[in-house]
């Protein structure tokens, strides 16, 4: 080309890009929001500063401004390097105290990114509206690692979405609105060891109202009966709420779908038009008439398509679904039996995969999976609550899942679970139960029911229908993270209190199951999770969580398979197995992990024992089998489950599950069995008749009248090991010295499976702290944490120590845990005990070792985990109550003897199983003659079946032993005292006296 043409072609591309080139200019000029210059130190609210975060210690990254030659603007970058196994990243937070800033005229945030190639996916996200910046909504989007050196990362503000895995307040708006932004956060990705620069974070381009409005419907699936009419709303919104610039129009036309025009609805199609000026938040509504047939129909999807001009469209096509309607196992009349084996016989295999597939609720983000995937179940974690964490809220949100599912073909619902452990513990205000460990100190089964029974009535009314509990692990070690989830070490104390299946469930036929008070339980976790020998975890840093039970068969008969056959003939309805592994010896298979063993699950579980609910695996259990992911499926489904808890893995485990059945490697007989129990399940509940939310009873939800059923149990929960002097109960007109961490710390007090899954310290949730219920139980109290107010002048003092809150492996002895007071509570006590008559209440989910402080401990109480009810614990120390508790687990010296169980051979521990003093209660005068004549009596009331009877002359023979014994408590006691107390649960009151005779005449 010639040059005078060159020359003239470049003037008419300058000519024709004019206009680009003007509207360039008119932007808004980059707003700077980090430079890295030091602008912005490292520090934390309430001063604006950049600070790290992570899941453990281990995994907040490490930052630094470093100087470099190629930094994208100016002289310094932010640095970092990081190697995360759970979460971490960093955050810029704007100060506290000054105003937020306002980015509501810009087109989104961008900055420069040097990173790994390594094809990791990174969460930058925004805080949006409340008070600050850890008081704000969080809006979230991700970019890729997929390059190395500098490039410029641009994230329109129309890219985040809001966060529904995790929120730290409750609900602000739900509304980017961008005039309140208290700045940004960086999510690292986990499982590599990675590095990086960044540098010039600032607010880029002009808002246009393409940009900041859009249009929405009320929902995404619109049900109506066959011959009804859907009404969908159709809303225009901005971002900042102001009215529109300009017009929005909506055409909309019903298309595609299963339904057919003309037959199954009428065809309407036409234009919307918001004019100019309209505010944010006008609504107007389309209806979509179906019509009737003579026909029985699975469900079918009339899609209403939306075309939006102006303004951001909704993210998905709107349905309007014509129920399914005419077929059997929609009967109610029918026998449940008829109902499933209709149902399972209409269904594809992608939709049998789907009813075995549970995913947790932070996966499926709307919820659009759920008809897409087919799937039957959703569950929340530990801390996986909706925002804001109420009652409301948590119906709310199973109601819009349930919903999801009613697009799919046959409508079938979603059954949701919780780990409702201790209580509906992750929902905020809920009554806080005492952990297992204290319940099985009560000896009250009836007290357990009635804890399983407003549990059941709190999880329900907020939407909920299953529970992953109880779990019936009999606990052989107490260095165990787990200990405080069992009932105790001795399996008929576990059996005695299987009365909370009751509770949940109501009667054992599952006729109870549809009421708006119960729910469906699990036992866990079949069979030996108890049992794992110290060290002999494979997972991370735990030590014997997730371990391997060795043991006989005829030890895993008599004490860890003895509780499930008590829970099977209760008709528990759900059973997960064990993460850890089962060596039997001399099977000659080894250790295998539970999720593999078809010979316990299928041949114990299933055939013996004749379970006929459905069994659920653990949180991606199946991930530890061994081999690749297909044969993880396969091994699993074939050794007899029938549900998998794939949190975040169910596009892959369903796929896998199609492909493994196509294949032939698992028979489509196994796979209609898994479907055909839970489907039984689903029936029993009332699901399909009653799919959503029954919240009639939620204005109970930490009513008074629960409140009082944990406050109860706190109080039985409490075990009373010593009382030198009779000092405890404590007189109101005493002046007591409160002290201890444990004190006044309610999280403390609730334990782990409160509101997260490690639980935290502090005011986390509604309640009654230990110090709070001896004011209000009228004691004249005075409180130093520390002990460090003087000490002088008190009639008593009250030391509350003990443990922090953790959850599973991470609260394994050796795993950053001990079995040892912490310096300060034992500071506490030598100090408050040297200065007067002093109690001390040991707040845990385990024997702390205490021998060496002993002698100087004139009252000594095992409160356990008491929840949120800590006037409980007061009721005992000011003798409203009597102490009635007894110890459900051994009690060691030293963490040398342990594990130390009831009816070892060598048996020598601080203080035996069974043991716990009595408070206001007369005890039996008398010697070897009263003893023989109570087991004269018990025998005679065993061999009437008179059971309270035999309790009752038992209890007495216990107390008048404990009294000869004090403290001097030798292996020549110990051993009989513990075995009596086991031979008393067991039905034999004749023997158990008789064990205990032994143990008086040795003191």
């Amino acid at each position: 080309m010639p040059r005078t043409a060159l020359l003239v072609s470049a003037a008419l591309l300058a000519a024709l890009l004019s206009p680009a080139v003007s509207h360039a200019a008119a932007d808004p000029a980059p707003v700077p929001v980090d430079r890295f210059e030091g602008e912005v130190p490292f520090a934390s609210q309430p001063a604006e500063g950049i600070f790290t975060w992570g899941s453990d210690t281990d995994d907040p990254p490490a930052l630094q401004l470093t100087a470099r030659s190629d930094a994208p603007e100016g002289a310094e970058v932010l640095t970092g390097s990081y190697d995360i196994s759970g979460y971490g990243g960093f955050t810029h937070d704007f100060a506290a105290t000054g105003p937020a800033h306002d980015w509501s005229a810009h087109k989104g945030i961008r900055f420069w990114w040097d990173g790994q190639g390594n094809g990791k996916k990174i969460a930058f996200e925004i805080k949006d509206g409340g008070a600050n910046g850890e008081a704000s909504e969080l809006w979230t989007t991700s970019f890729t690692d997929d390059r190395t050196g500098w490039r410029q990362v641009e994230i329109p503000f129309t890219d985040f979405v809001y966060r529904t895995d995790y929120q730290p307040v409750g609900g602000i708006d739900h509304v980017l609105g961008l005039t309140g932004m208290w700045g940004y956060a960086v999510t690292l990705p986990p499982g590599v060891k990675g590095r990086f620069a960044m540098d010039d974070v600032e607010l880029y381009g002009r808002a246009d109202q393409s940009l900041r409005a859009s249009v929405t419907t009320d929902s995404a699936v619109y049900p109506v009966e066959e011959g009804g009419t859907a009404a969908v709303k159709v809303t225009v919104a901005t971002t900042g709420s102001a009215p529109i610039d300009d017009p929005v129009t909506v055409t909309y036309e019903t298309a595609g779908g299963t339904a057919e025009p003309g037959k199954d609805y009428t065809p309407v199609s036409g234009t919307l038009t918001f004019p100019a000026g309209t505010a944010s938040g006008t609504s107007t509504t389309i209806e979509v008439p179906t019509l009737r047939d003579k026909s029985a129909e699975p469900a079918e999807t009339v899609p209403l398509k939306l075309t939006v001009t102006g303004a951001k469209a909704p993210a998905e096509t709107p349905q309007v679904v014509v129920d399914a309607h005419g077929l059997p196992y929609l009967d109610a009349k029918l026998p449940v039996r008829k109902r499933v084996a209709d149902l399972v016989s209409r269904m594809s295999l992608a939709e049998k995969a789907g009813q075995m597939t549970q995913a947790e609720r932070g996966a499926v983000g709307g919820g659009g999976d759920i008809a897409t995937y087919a799937l039957g179940s959703l569950l929340s974690g530990g801390g996986s609550t909706p925002t804001p964490n109420t009652p409301g809220a948590w119906a709310k949100m199973i109601d819009a899942f349930q919903l999801r599912a009613r697009a799919t073909r046959f409508q079938i619902p979603l059954i949701y679970g919780v780990d409702a452990v201790h209580g509906h513990n992750n929902l905020s205000g809920a009554t806080v139960m005492p952990h297992n460990i204290g319940i099985g100190a009560t000896r009250d089964p009836r007290l357990a029911e009635r804890a399983g029974a407003v549990t059941a009535a709190e999880v329900r009314a907020t939407g909920i229908p299953w529970d992953f509990a109880p779990c019936l692990c009999v606990s052989r070690d107490e260095r165990w993270g787990r200990s405080y989830e069992s009932f105790g070490e001795d399996p008929a104390l576990v059996q005695s209190m299987e009365t909370v299946i009751q509770g949940l469930q109501g009667r054992a036929n599952g006729r109870d199951l549809s009421r708006n008070d119960k729910v469906l339980a699990t036992a866990k976790h079949f069979v030996g999770d108890g049992g794992t020998e110290y060290g002999s975890s494979t997972t991370g840093t735990y030590k014997i969580d997730q371990g391997v039970t060795k043991v006989t068969r005829q030890q895993l008969e008599a004490v860890h398979l003895a509780p499930f056959r008590t829970a099977v003939d209760r008709g528990v309805g759900t059973v997960m197995p064990s993460y850890s592994s089962l060596d039997v010896l001399g099977d000659g298979q080894g250790p295998v992990k539970m999720h593999a063993r078809a010979d316990m699950i299928n041949g114990v579980l299933k055939d013996r024992m004749g379970f006929d609910g459905f069994v659920i695996s653990d949180w991606n259990a199946i991930d530890q089998l061994p081999g690749d992911y297909a044969s993880h499926v396969r091994t699993s489904v074939d050794a007899g489950l029938d549900m998998m808890m794939v949190p975040y893995a169910y596009k892959d485990f369903t796929a896998t599950l199609i492909d493994e059945v196509k294949a032939g490697r698992i028979s489509e007989r196994r796979i209609d069995d898994a479907v055909s129990r839970i489907l039984t399940q689903k029936f029993r509940l009332g699901l399909f008749e009653h799919p959503y939310a029954d919240t009639a009873g939620a204005a109970a939800i930490g009513s008074p009248e629960h409140r009082a059923v944990a406050r109860r149990a706190a109080a039985e929960s409490q075990v009373l090991l010593k009382n030198a002097g009779g000092l405890l109960p404590l007189k109101k007109s005493e002046k007591v010295y409160v002290a201890g961490s444990n004190a006044d710390d309610i999280g403390n007090q609730s334990g782990g499976w409160t509101l997260t899954w490690q639980g935290s310290s502090g005011n986390i949730t509604k309640g009654t702290t230990v110090l709070q219920g001896m004011r209000e139980a009228g004691g004249n109290v005075t409180y130093s944490k520390d002990a460090s107010a003087p000490t002088d002048g008190y009639d008593a003092g009250v030391v509350v120590v003990g443990e922090t809150p953790y959850a599973e492996g991470v609260g394994d002895v050796g795993n950053g845990h001990s079995l040892q007071l912490s310096a300060a509570d034992r500071a506490a006590v030598d100090k408050v005990c040297a200065a007067m008559k002093c109690a001390v209440l040991i707040v845990s989910g385990r024997p702390q070792l205490i021998g060496d402080r002993l002698d100087g401990i004139d009252a000594l109480v095992a409160s356990w985990l008491p929840g949120t009810e800590g006037e409980g614990v007061a009721d005992v120390l000011y003798g409203r109550l009597p102490f009635t508790g007894q110890l459900p687990v051994t009690w060691p010296r030293s963490e040398s003897q342990l594990p130390i169980n009831v009816g070892d051979t060598s048996y020598d521990p601080q203080f035996p199983y069974g043991w716990g003093l009595t408070t206001l209660t007369r005890v039996p005068q008398g010697g070897t003659a009263t003893l023989r004549a109570l087991a004269v009596a018990a025998t005679a009331a065993e061999r009437a079946g008179a059971g309270r009877t035999g309790r009752e002359l038992v209890a007495r023979a216990r107390l008048l032993v404990q009294q000869k014994v004090g403290q001097r408590i030798t292996q020549a006691v110990a051993k009989p005292f513990a075995d009596a107390d086991h031979l008393l649960l067991t039905g034999r009151y004749g023997k158990a006296v008789q064990k205990l005779t032994e143990a008086y005449r040795a003191a």
